[in-house]
């Protein structure tokens, strides 16, 4: 890192939210010699990623540079510099750095060898509190001490509100970062309530949506009972967006008690919502037997059955029983089930219909937030200078498997080196 171009002023440099953008922003303002505080609203910090590290600590993903940039969709574009800045090879290494080894898994995710959250988060604290970094918690952020008057000063953006056991706290600040997470989990901090707050400055914010999430679905109560927490392997799910373009993804996902989750529905996910919000419903196909042609599937279920039930003719020919045998009768009438030729195409094409995508806090991350077009290149709102912003808590969104975190990261960095540059301008 190269060393401070002047020095920091007295006020401390206010990064709200402890999550992987707001401790990044930290390190990268202490490493070029500015004086950091860190507020979050949870009696510790790292909570959220704590939690996504249960079933496996997924960091990144070692996929080439153009199709990883192509997780991110439309906000590809945004996300292309953070990511020149900060990408999964510097991640890897970045980890490397606290003493954390890591390994490629089968599927191309990054993962600790130890698969854990818990001792990374532990050396990059240490290495933080090493370099300076105070960290302060149960402190709430209320907003700008003038915010709720009309009477906006220039010192405006640099007095803020915090909520603490002790009552309100004032802080005065060089500058601030943002980086308070989307709108899912509230339990684990990330609740969304800074969204007026913003707004009332001005600042555009896309509204906070569902992303990596379950939908519901209207099963027959036998089916829910039946089938739910049961996984549907070796299927692809296929539709169509509101612009026409196809999505066919294969992989697996669960059945729930009232509809469906797991990755291949949170790979798809954002397709789907956006079906539902534009035209009210979305119908996606599923495909029980990707590996075998639409002739092949056709041919086998046309295949003399003899004294054979048409279900344990399914099941010798074509592997179907379980809960791909229940959700053909599940999805299909009587009749639609007798016919061979449209049985053969619903094991190809399965019409199910989706009613809603679960509600903003329990899915795994949220669309939306403060727009890019908020922001200037160095991630500070154009609105309020001196405040920057990083996270979940910008519009922007991507699938499980490392891309989160991966841009959590990069635009922590960003808006750590940003506000670094901002405050040299201003000395």
């Amino acid at each position: 890192m190269p060393a401070p171009a002047v020095s920091p002023s007295s006020a401390s440099v206010a990064v709200i939210g402890g999550g992987p953008a707001g401790l990044m922003a930290a390190e990268a303002l202490a490493a070029r010699g500015w004086r950091v505080d860190v507020y979050d609203a949870m009696p510790s910090v790292g909570r959220k990623f704590l939690m996504a590290g249960r079933g496996g600590m997924n960091l990144t993903h070692s996929e080439a540079a153009e199709p990883f940039l192509a997780r991110y969709g439309s906000r590809g574009t945004r996300i292309a510099p953070l990511l020149a800045g900060f990408d999964a090879q510097a991640l890897r290494a970045w980890v490397h750095g606290l003493g954390i080894e890591t390994f490629v898994g089968s599927s191309g995710r990054v993962f600790p060898t130890d698969m854990k959250a818990a001792p990374l988060l532990r050396a990059w604290l240490h290495r933080l509190r090493e370099a300076g970094v105070r960290f302060h918690m149960r402190h709430r952020w209320l907003g700008w001490v003038d915010e709720a008057t009309d009477n906006v000063t220039d010192n405006a953006a640099h007095e803020l509100r915090f909520a603490t056991p002790e009552g309100e706290l004032r802080v005065h600040a060089a500058a601030t970062v943002l980086a308070l997470g989307g709108g899912s989990w509230a339990r684990l901090g990330s609740d969304g309530v800074w969204v007026p707050l913003l707004a009332a400055r001005g600042v555009e914010v896309a509204p906070l949506r569902p992303a990596n999430c379950g939908f519901d679905v209207a099963w027959s109560e036998h089916f829910g009972t039946r089938f739910a927490g049961q996984p549907v392997k070796a299927v692809a799910i296929g539709l169509r967006d509101r612009d026409g373009h196809r999505h066919d993804r294969q992989g697996e996902f669960v059945v729930t008690a009232g509809g469906i989750e797991g990755s291949l529905v949170y790979a798809l996910s954002a397709p789907m919502r956006d079906l539902l919000e534009s035209t009210g419903e979305a119908v996606i196909e599923l495909d029980l037997a990707p590996g075998l042609s639409a002739q092949r599937v056709a041919e086998a279920v046309l295949r003399p059955r003899g004294a054979r039930s048409l279900s344990s003719h399914l099941q010798s020919r074509l592997g179907i029983t379980g809960v791909k045998a229940g959700l053909l009768r599940e999805c299909l009438s009587k009749e639609e089930f007798a016919d061979p030729a449209r049985l053969a195409a619903a094991l190809k094409a399965l019409p199910l219909r989706l009613l809603r995508a679960r509600p903003l806090d329990e899915v795994i991350s949220s669309a939306g937030g403060v727009t890019f077009e908020a922001l200037d290149a160095q991630l500070m709102l154009r609105a309020v200078p001196g405040v920057f912003c990083a996270g979940e808590m910008l519009d922007w969104e991507a699938p499980t498997g490392g891309y989160l975190l991966t841009a959590c990261f990069a635009s922590g960095r960003a808006a750590g080196l940003g506000a670094a540059a901002w405050l040299a301008r201003a000395a």
